[in-house]
C-alpha cells in the first residue's frame, strides 16, 4: 500500500509536516470597484464585474467579515479594483482574518497600520510593456514604495512580449530586496500581439525554470507549477471548467463535482453578489493562465499525487509555494 510516509525520506517528510495541517480556507473579496489604473487585459473591467454596487459603510463590511469568519474562512484575499483606495475596508479584514492585499503598488500600504499583512504587487513587464498595457511604468513607483519590505512580493504576469526579457525585471526586484512570483497573461481583451503560441509557452516554461534555479532567494515558484501552468495539464488531465477548483460554491452546478476549494466564494464589493470564479465569467476556461487557479488545482488533488515519490514531492512544492505567498509559512 502506498502511503505518504512510504514515498518520502526524512527531509521531505519534515517539509510535508509543516504544511499538512494548515487547512487553508480562502475566499476572494472585491474591496472596491474603482481603480487608479485601467490595464488592457484586466478581467475585472473587461467582464463588467465593476458594475455591481459597492457597500460604503464600514460597519457593513465588519458585519460581513465576521460572518465570513463564521463560515470558516481563514484567508481573505483582497482584490478589486484597487484595495488601497479604501484602507478602512482593508483594515476591517486585517483586524479579523489573515489577509492578503493585491495592489498595483501606486499607493503604499502604511506599515504602522498593517505591519505584517502580505502585499502582492501586480507587474506586467518592463517599462515599455507596462506603458503599453497599463498606461504607465507602475514598477518605477511601486519599487520606491515597497523596497526592502519583507511582507511584499511582485506577482509578475508574464506576457508573450516578455520572452527573453524576464530576467531584467527579476534582477531589479532582487535589487530592491523583495520576492517575485510568476503567472501568465490570459489576454482577456485580445491585446494585439499578446496571445500565446504553443512554442512560446514552451519557451517561457524554460525561462521560468532557469530563473528559479539562478535566483532561488528571489523567485518563489516551482518547476511543477511552471509545467502545469504552461501546458494546462496535470496527471494527464486538462485544465478547464470541469477541472477548475476556484469556482464560487454559489455558482458551482457541475456534475460530477471535481475536487475544489472548500467553501470558496468570490464576493463583489456590494457584499451580496458572488462572481463565477477567481477570475471572470467571460474568460474561456480552456485558455486561462491564472496562477492561483492552477496551483489550487494541484493542491486540491493531493490524493492523485500520492503515486510516486516525484509526484508527491511536486505536490509538496506547490503547496509550500502557496503557503509562502500567503504567509502561512516563512519564505
Amino acid at each position: 500500500m502506498i502511503t505518504v510516509r512510504s514515498l518520502l525520506d526524512d527531509a521531505w517528510y519534515a517539509r510535508y509536516e509543516k504544511i499538512c495541517n494548515l487547512n487553508i480556507r480562502s475566499s476572494i473579496y472585491d474591496v472596491t470597484n474603482a481603480c487608479n489604473l485601467r490595464c488592457k487585459g484586466c478581467y475585472f473591467f473587461s467582464s463588467d464585474e465593476h458594475l455591481t454596487g459597492e457597500a460604503k459603510d464600514v460597519s457593513k463590511w465588519e458585519t460581513f467579515i465576521d460572518a465570513e469568519k463564521e463560515r470558516g474562512v481563514n484567508l481573505a484575499i483582497l482584490i478589486g479594483g484597487e484595495p488601497t483606495l479604501h484602507l478602512d475596508r482593508v483594515e476591517a479584514f486585517y483586524k479579523r482574518l489573515p489577509s492578503f492585499c493585491a495592489t498595483n503598488g501606486l499607493l503604499k500600504v502604511p506599515r504602522d497600520r498593517f505591519p505584517d499583512m502580505m502585499v502582492g504587487i501586480s507587474l506586467w513587464g518592463d517599462a515599455p510593456t507596462e506603458k503599453a498595457l497599463r498606461g504607465k511604468d507602475a514598477f518605477a513607483i511601486s519599487a520606491k514604495n515597497y523596497a526592502g519590505d519583507a511582507y511584499t512580493y511582485y506577482l509578475y504576469t508574464i506576457t508573450s512580449q516578455q520572452l527573453g526579457k524576464v530576467e531584467t525585471m527579476v534582477r531589479r526586484i532582487r535589487d530592491i530586496g523583495v520576492k517575485v512570483h510568476f503567472q501568465l497573461l490570459s489576454n482577456d481583451e485580445d491585446a494585439d500581439g499578446f496571445s500565446w503560441s504553443a512554442e512560446q509557452l514552451t519557451d517561457v516554461r524554460s525561462e521560468m525554470d532557469d530563473l528559479l534555479d539562478r535566483y532561488p532567494e528571489t523567485v518563489i515558484s516551482s518547476r511543477y507549477y511552471h509545467q502545469v501552468l504552461t501546458t494546462g495539464t496535470m496527471l494527464g488531465r486538462r485544465f478547464g471548467w470541469q477541472e477548475c477548483p476556484s469556482v464560487s460554491e454559489t455558482h458551482d452546478t457541475r456534475k460530477p463535482q471535481p475536487r475544489r476549494l472548500i467553501r470558496f466564494r468570490r464576493w463583489a464589493a456590494d457584499l451580496y453578489t458572488t462572481h463565477r470564479c477567481c477570475t471572470s465569467a467571460t474568460r474561456d476556461c480552456s485558455t486561462c493562465k491564472d496562477g492561483a487557479a492552477h496551483m489550487s488545482w494541484v493542491m486540491v488533488n493531493k490524493r492523485d499525487h500520492i503515486r510516486t515519490a516525484q509526484d508527491f514531492q511536486n505536490w509538496i512544492e506547490v503547496y509550500e509555494m502557496f503557503a509562502k505567498l500567503y504567509r502561512f509559512i516563512p519564505w
